[in-house]
């Protein structure tokens, strides 16, 4: 037995919430399916920079821009650019008048879930399959047994999409690129060296097709991704169960770096695998009636321009203007949405190739320096 909703979301991350959210202010009611049990069944992490030009913008479209404001993360925005052999390059602090604040990415998921009618949200449902019905309806089975029909269904359910093969065959690829991330907590007091070496924001050192990028969080702890080049199957071989084993794995990989570098992997307290995919730049379908795809279900690309959440919110903003302004129209809001966001989705994936290739090939430390100190440099 199928219960129908008009408008349904598969996916509870920031641009499922943002098209909810948007729908929801502008009159029309949507659901969110979400895999995850609750909204406090994992911790979210993570620091988000949100930028003017589309994250920020999606926030006003959701009247969440004040709200936004009152978690940003005070200094966020220092950024220090370190070689390998621990000499500072770069050092910039945070003076308050940078377009891109960096928060909490769990402040911003609960800012957005808040924002939401009681029972937006229903938890625990996580998609299998979805079929296509006939005359724009769709069904979505979930692994719990159940099952719903939507009028509309919107694909914000990541880089492995359930709902992407009703639009398309492109599944994303390996990047080339493998992070182990690992986390330092308490990092004033149990991990002064590194939280020393990081100092109050973002913190990138490169060389040699490798690197480490981290961030200070809002809890104190480091964030940090030892980020290089590596056959695909390189994780595979490591045991991320056996944690010394683990680290001496991955530091084998910057022997001849600094220790205060090394320490970061060292000293961490929890390190885990991830591996960097991506979906064919220039990404699209054909239209089809009744569904559409947002974020990383649509354009997953590497973290490397820093754009994915960004690009997630401002599709859900859109799209929900698009929805809310056709007046029920919705293969006129499909179309006028999709056409916004093929072009923008395949020139952020162009810049966030481009910049893995500088970060992890040749002279990758001097494009980094050029990059900070004197803008982008010409090919």
């Amino acid at each position: 037995m199928s219960t129908h909703y008009p408008i349904a979301i598969i996916g509870g991350g920031l641009g499922g919430l943002t098209a909810a959210r948007v729908l929801h202010v502008n009159g029309v009611k949507a659901a969110i399916f979400e895999l995850e049990a609750s909204a406090a069944a994992r911790t979210q992490g993570g620091m988000l920079d949100i930028h003017e030009e589309n994250g920020q913008k999606a926030l006003r479209a959701a009247g969440l821009y004040q709200g936004f404001r009152e978690i940003v993360h005070e200094g966020g925005e220092e950024m220090r650019l370190i070689g390998p052999d621990g000499t500072v390059h770069v050092s910039e602090k945070d003076d308050g008048a940078g377009g891109r604040p960096e928060v909490d990415r769990g402040d911003l998921r609960d800012l957005l879930l808040n924002s939401l009618p009681d029972g937006t949200v229903c938890w625990g449902r996580k998609a299998t399959e979805a079929r296509a019905l006939g005359d724009g309806r769709h069904e979505v089975t979930f692994a719990d047994g159940s099952a719903i029909t939507t009028d509309l269904l919107i694909g914000a359910d990541g880089a492995w999409s359930r709902v992407r093969p009703l639009l398309s065959d492109a599944t994303p690829a390996y990047t080339g690129i493998s992070f182990v991330e690992a986390d330092l907590l308490d990092a004033d007091i149990r991990h002064p060296r590194s939280a020393a070496v990081i100092g109050g924001g973002f913190f990138i050192s490169l060389g040699g097709e490798r690197g480490f990028l981290a961030h200070r969080e809002t809890d104190g702890s480091l964030h940090v991704y030892a980020a290089l080049k590596a056959d695909e199957r390189w994780l595979d071989a490591i045991d991320f169960t056996d944690h010394a084993a683990a680290k001496s794995a991955v530091l084998e990989r910057f022997e001849d770096w600094h220790e205060d570098l090394r320490a970061l992997v060292a000293d961490a307290d929890a390190i885990a695998p991830r591996r960097i995919h991506a979906l064919p730049i220039g990404h699209r379908w054909e239209r089809v009636p009744g569904v559409t795809l947002l974020g990383d279900a649509a354009h997953v690309m590497s973290p490397f321009a820093g754009e994915g959440a960004n690009l997630a919110m401002l599709d859900g903003a859109e799209l929900g203007q698009a929805i809310a302004a056709r007046n029920g129209d919705t293969e006129a809001a499909l179309t006028a949405y999709e056409k916004a966001l093929f072009p923008r989705s395949e020139a952020t994936a162009v810049e966030s190739a481009s910049s893995l290739e500088s970060m992890f090939g040749e002279r990758s430390l001097e494009k980094m320096i050029e990059f900070f100190t004197t803008g982008p440099a010409a090919e």
